[in-house]
């Protein structure tokens, strides 16, 4: 019996989700992670008693391999309500869902956004994105989310320039839609069927919660790998290790470092993110504000606090402010959100405190169209395997699903290694 451990490089949502099976199956590993703790680009900081997400995100229920495997209890997730506003023409506007708010019907339809065949429209992309199952909607002809959207379903440029742009752009970190879709299929069949959440204790809770039972010989933080041979490891502490397989679940640019650029890097996207204290919430529904008037930096405006009390101390405010694609060059950006916010809510606005600003430079692979159809293989050669979002969809979802095969690949072929042994 090989006494040499299966290594993975990288504590983020596949790692942990590799490293799980793993264990599961009995499998000797040890998990190695660079910084100070788990989670990768999921992950909460504390600051003067606000908490804040490393960039503005939000866990959907409906993500299949996510039921599977965590406990949704433990992380008391508070959901969105269903919808968005709409700041256009100087004012907000409710783009909700009426399938699961029929109260709000009528404001819908009375928004001034997109026309009344959209409304109609709008149901009947609804109803394709839902019926059948995921692998059925993956088997359907790919695009551009924007083709897809104004071709396919024939929405007007209105409605999608208005709310589809703003609120994919938030997704997928680009603003031409050039993102395929499958995976907008994918997403919009999310929204429909489950919520959009965060856990009491922040995003940072769900990579903590995959890796409670992790010994800490399975688990090694602040152990950054400074080259590979082969199956041989080697620590930036100078410390050796010897593996039976080796598992990359690190961000692309990283496995690129790591093989000396043999496999390349897919291209990311970028996102900046401002966190302001205030004194009360700008509007006090549970919903994501969308830039429907394209202008100025800011993509988005949410107030977690709303949804989550506990994500601001008790008579303060939590906002975040995202900035996506070129609109993060703009000079002197924290000027420029602060301008928009003082036109969006007024004087007020002066008061507000900035927090931190994260930039996450690689926040999610790039996925356009035409895309791939089938998932990237977890096996690069013998012994040695990838994982990560950007091996199946650039979701929390994907990446644990990544996490998961890559597991169940080690273990096929160390089955068939020690079966002819």
């Amino acid at each position: 019996m090989n006494s040499k451990p299966v290594v993975i490089i990288g504590a983020g949502l596949a790692g942990l989700c590799c490293a799980r099976h793993l264990k599961a199956h009995g499998c000797n590993f040890v998990l190695l992670e660079a910084g100070d703790e788990v989670g990768g680009r999921v992950r909460t900081d504390i600051v003067d008693g606000f908490r804040l997400d490393h960039g503005f995100q939000v866990f959907q229920t409906a993500y299949p391999e996510a039921q599977q495997q965590l406990n949704y209890g433990a992380l008391r997730l508070r959901s969105f309500d269903p919808g968005a506003l709409i700041r256009t023409g100087g004012k907000q506007v409710l783009m909700s869902d009426p399938w699961r708010r029929p109260q709000d019907v009528f404001a819908v339809m009375m928004n001034g956004v997109g026309t009344f065949s959209d409304r109609l429209k709008l149901a009947r992309l609804r109803w394709r994105v839902t019926r059948g199952s995921l692998e059925e909607q993956w088997a359907q002809p790919d695009s551009t989310t924007e083709q897809y959207l104004r071709e396919t379903n024939g929405l007007s440029a209105d409605m999608v320039d208005r709310f589809f742009r703003p609120w994919f752009t938030g997704v997928f970190l680009e603003d031409r839609l050039k993102t395929s879709s499958r995976f907008f299929r994918f997403i919009f069949r999310m929204f429909a069927l489950g919520d959009a959440a965060l856990p009491e204790e922040g995003m940072g809770a769900i990579p903590k919660q995959l890796a409670e039972g992790l010994t800490a010989s399975q688990l090694r933080l602040n152990a950054r790998v400074d080259s590979l041979q082969g199956l041989h490891v080697q620590l930036q502490n100078g410390e050796a290790i010897d593996s039976q397989a080796l598992v990359m679940a690190v961000d692309g640019p990283e496995v690129t470092r790591l093989t000396h650029g043999q496999i390349r890097s897919p291209q990311f996207h970028s996102t900046t993110c401002f966190y302001f204290a205030a004194a009360e919430p700008p509007f006090r529904q549970k919903l994501l504000m969308l830039n429907g008037d394209q202008t100025g930096p800011i993509n988005n405006l949410c107030v977690p606090s709303n949804v989550v009390p506990g994500y601001a101390p008790h008579g303060q405010a939590l906002i975040s402010a995202s900035v996506v694609g070129s609109k993060q060059d703009t000079p002197d950006l924290e000027g420029a959100v602060r301008a928009q916010l003082r036109d969006w809510f007024g004087e007020k606005t002066d008061q507000w405190s900035l927090l931190r600003s994260y930039v996450i430079r690689n926040a999610l692979p790039d996925q356009a169209a035409p895309f791939r159809d089938t998932p990237t293989s977890p096996k690069i050669a013998a012994g040695l395997y990838q994982c990560g979002d950007h091996c199946e969809t650039a979701s929390i979802h994907g990446a644990m699903v990544s996490g998961r095969k890559a597991a169940e690949a080690v273990l096929r072929a160390l089955s068939l290694e020690s079966g002819s042994a």
